[in-house]
């Protein structure tokens, strides 16, 4: 979708459009009717009776056949929110809703909406405890587009993102637990237990219960630790057998099959007992398993053996022993299930599986030593540990007897092999739109952004302060919830009157309803308290000498000077305890306020402020401190958290 609203910025500037007058009475649900095409716009509290400010709300959007009242499936419209009236266009351009979009598809940042509804953001797994969100619609002076950091306990390893991209789920092998990521917020929501060396992390289909592989060295310990998405509890660790474990589901989240490397074993679970009810033999050395939704079956690669066994996901029986050469590793299905790969990393190859037939129907030479593969829906992508080019497989080309089309690409300078210490979280994102691909290079530090069709890719996002090593993007855009619904859900910015543009590209319409947020009591309670700001030029002065502090007194929402205070007291005393002194400030302009302190002797102190007219105490407010030195006064401090003297 990014592309289409791209490619028609041109059509929209300069054009006119019936804008639904900003001074309509919001109306629970608005309509709107044009070229055949029926949209009806609602904003609605995911709880409560009212639009709030600081609460979630969905925005929907129903889009039918004006004659027939069919819903419209499958189309990419766009959103935004803004404030009503935000923004202010130039003289020469008309003040419409087209006007607005179209300064939105520019993605300039001195102009863009209070809320993207067609946002997505990228998710790098960094080399040490952290993640990083990149914004690649945004480039700030060129140089970076990192919005936040998620910090982590202890260096991720895998991940995995449910269906709605709200929650990451992230292993953290030292720390035995698994970091959940609030993903719309980008912070850590909780960190659940997950046993010994959880490693691989799997979400089973109805994404009701979280599978964590542990490679524990002690086989007791060596198994799956299986934990509640909803209550993020424990709910039970099963040892399934040594070495390292991959982890596939059926279709019907009935069984979960976990592969035991150094067993040799492949152990199947009942999802509703949380127990072992078979351990098949798939050969001396399995290293990938994968399912087939189309042959509903589940294929067990073997490295050592050069194997692959087809177990019916059904019956539980071995369907069938496929053979190959040594060198067997990584295995994914496309997204229907019609056809497998298995990268052999010792031949530098990529078998193709037709799930139809459970037969090897092409055997394509790809980047030297493969050993990362995703799809979108046109294309396989095959990343190589010995060269930054990335092997692309034209899925519309496989069949038996037919050949094969492949490209490729150059991700980066150099080989990700030379950076080391890569985690098993893929490398290989596809983008939301399903038609082109992120691929991290971890020697340059990169993530590079390739778009099917193009011949190398249209841009890098670099990862300042951390190494980047995987990636993974979270789409904030709207998704069909039902046929013809559209809908992103949202938290509401602030109080007051808002825009919402909507963008259908065929037939190309562009519209602005409106919605109001009220004020949310709680909010407009912790708003309007007062803020106080220390205003301090050195940390530090020679003993002996006069110093004075300043405050700055402000209003809560509106920011404006809070003048006139009589009763605003500075509290300072000796670190770490000493007796307190008092001195009560004047003000010296609007909003500002000072006092002179006596420093009597050498040490840190720490100063806090109260006023009884601002209801605060000296432990509610931000507090600052400074040294006394037998030295030269240096650099200012910064505001800190007061702990209670």
């Amino acid at each position: 979708m990014g592309l289409l609203l791209a490619g028609m910025l041109y059509w929209y500037e300069g054009q006119c459009d019936d804008v639904l007058p900003l001074i309509t009475p919001v109306q629970p649900q608005q309509r709107l009717e044009r070229d055949g095409v029926a949209i009806e716009f609602e904003a609605r509290p995911v709880n409560g009776t009212a639009l709030t400010e600081g609460m979630f709300a969905d925005m929907r959007f129903r889009v039918t056949d004006s004659a027939s009242g069919q819903p419209m499936s499958g189309i990419a419209p766009g959103a935004w929110l803004d404030q009503a009236q935000a923004l202010q266009f130039p003289a020469n351009e008309a003040k419409s809703c087209k006007a607005r979009v179209a300064l939105y598809l520019k993605s300039s940042i001195g102009a863009r909406p209070l809320l993207d509804l067609n946002s997505y953001y990228l998710l790098v797994m960094n080399k040490d405890a952290s993640l990083s969100v990149i914004d690649p619609s945004v480039s700030v002076g060129g140089v970076t587009s990192t919005m936040s950091r998620v910090a982590l306990k202890q260096p991720p390893m895998d991940w995995v993102a449910t269906a709605d991209d709200k929650r990451v789920f992230v292993s953290m092998p030292a720390a035995g637990e698994v970091a959940v990521i609030d993903a719309e917020k980008f912070q850590v929501l909780s960190n659940a237990s997950a046993g010994s060396a959880p490693v691989r992390v799997a979400l089973q289909p109805d994404e009701r219960l979280l599978w964590v592989g542990n490679n524990a060295p002690d086989e007791a310990k060596s198994g799956v630790t299986v934990i509640d998405t909803r209550s993020l509890n424990t709910l039970k660790f099963l040892p399934t057998g040594k070495g390292h474990h991959e982890i596939v589901f059926s279709k019907d989240s009935r069984h979960a099959f976990v592969s035991n490397r150094d067993s040799g074993t492949l152990s199947v679970i009942d999802v509703a007992t949380l127990e072992v009810v078979q351990q098949l033999q798939t050969g001396s050395h399995p290293l990938s398993v994968a399912y087939s939704p189309l042959s509903q079956a589940v294929y067990v690669a073997d490295g050592k053996d050069g194997t692959i066994t087809v177990i019916d996901a059904a019956t539980l029986q071995v369907r069938k022993v496929i053979k190959g050469q040594r060198g067997l590793g990584p295995m994914r299905f496309s997204e229907d299930g019609r056809f497998g790969i298995v990268l052999n990393t010792l031949e530098n190859r990529a078998q193709v599986i037709d799930a139809a037939s459970d037969e090897v129907i092409h055997s394509l030479e790809v980047s030297p030593e493969p050993f990362q593969l995703t799809f979108t829906k046109a294309y396989a992508y095959i990343r190589g540990l010995a060269s930054p080019r990335v092997t692309m497989i034209n899925l519309s080309t496989l069949g038996k007897d037919r050949q094969p089309i492949l490209q490729g690409f150059e991700a980066g300078p150099a080989a990700p092999r030379l950076a080391g210490d890569l985690p098993l979280a893929p490398g290989l994102s596809p983008s939301r739109d399903d038609n082109s691909v992120f691929v991290v290079n971890p020697v340059d530090n990169t993530t590079y952004f390739y778009a099917e069709g193009m011949n190398a890719p249209m841009s890098g996002y670099p990862n300042r302060g951390h190494t980047a090593r995987a990636a993974m993007v979270i789409d904030r855009s709207l998704r069909e919830v039902e046929p013809g619904v559209y809908s992103s859900r949202v938290k509401m910015p602030a109080a007051g009157r808002f825009d919402v543009a909507f963008l259908l590209n065929q037939p190309q319409i562009v519209h602005c309803f409106n919605t109001e947020v009220e004020i949310n009591p709680a909010l407009e309670k912790a708003l309007a308290t007062p803020r106080l700001e220390f205003l301090m030029d050195k940390v530090a002065a020679p003993l002996g000498s006069p110093f004075t502090v300043r405050l700055r007194v402000v209003e809560g929402r509106s920011g404006h000077p809070r003048k006139g205070l009589k009763d605003l007291q500075l509290r300072y005393y000796l670190a770490p305890s000493s007796r307190p002194q008092e001195v009560l400030t004047k003000e010296v302009a609007d909003g500002i306020y000072e006092a002179a302190l006596d420093l009597p002797q050498v040490g840190a102190y720490y100063l806090h402020a109260r006023s009884a007219t601002l209801g605060a105490a000296f432990d509610q407010q931000t507090y600052t401190s400074l040294r006394v030195l037998p030295g030269t006064p240096i650099a200012a401090p910064t505001q800190q958290t007061a702990p209670k003297p």
